[in-house]
């Protein structure tokens, strides 16, 4: 069995005209931070690996600096349009308050230390600048039953590279450290940043290998609470007065 993205799209707009009011995580996403993002921004993006949003950032007259601490990624980037650095989230070689937006996509599930880059992200933010992150939910049942990857690093891989048909190379050890919103919560008073927007998004169409899969699935994500969604966005500011 194969889910391939442009498979996964396809069902997803299928998924869409049945759900008119419907939008995948991903346009949430970008939709969120252009809420944020001004004319003047300066934004950073934090495992910017090959592409994404910055992108489309970029092309649209804004500031992007990207970076990631896989050097693969980085000289393999997309856009050179984009200005990119080498370094690691727990330590930003960025002086502080420098940034209005920091974005990220896929990264918080990676992180084995989660606080630390929280700080560093609050510390490189100007005061009532915004972290806009995408991230699975550990509450969803299927993320839930992903953090076996823990126990067996390569099975992660594995699954990913035959059912998404991505490169192991761009696949990395999660962790889901603070990918509930509870945890998001905790994490954002411990740094000193405020939890201002939280929302859980439904996709059904992730375990949809057949067509009777996608029904299923569809069928199932209706008994799901909702905050159980198995993505999540969120907007964390760092506030204007000083915090320790």
């Amino acid at each position: 069995m194969m889910l391939p993205l442009h498979h996964q799209n396809k069902l997803r707009e299928r998924y869409r005209q049945m759900n008119p009011d419907w939008s995948p995580s991903g346009e949430v996403f970008e939709q969120t931070v252009s809420n944020y993002v001004g004319n003047d921004n300066q934004i950073l993006d934090i495992g910017c690996g090959r592409g994404g949003l910055s992108e489309k950032l970029v092309y649209q007259g804004k500031q992007v600096h990207g970076l990631d601490i896989d050097w693969n990624s980085m000289i393999s980037h997309r856009d050179s349009l984009i200005q990119l650095c080498a370094g690691h989230c727990n330590f930003l070689p960025i002086k502080s308050s420098t940034y209005q937006i920091v974005i990220s996509s896929w990264l918080l599930e990676h992180l084995p230390d989660p606080l630390t880059c929280f700080r560093e992200v609050k510390r490189v933010l100007e005061p009532g600048g915004h972290f806009i992150f995408l991230t699975p939910n550990k509450s969803h049942p299927i993320v839930m039953a992903n953090t076996l990857s823990r126990l067996i690093p390569r099975l992660q891989s594995i699954l990913v590279e035959r059912l998404y048909q991505r490169m192991g190379a761009d696949t990395f050890p999660a962790y889901y450290l603070a990918n509930t919103q509870t945890t998001l919560r905790t994490l954002a008073e411990q740094s000193g940043l405020q939890l201002i927007d939280i929302r859980a998004i439904n996709d059904p169409t992730y375990t949809a290998f057949n067509e009777i899969m996608f029904k299923t699935s569809i069928t199932l994500d209706k008994f799901i609470p909702k905050m159980w969604g198995i993505h999540l966005v969120g907007v964390l500011k760092r506030p204007y007065h000083l915090q320790n």
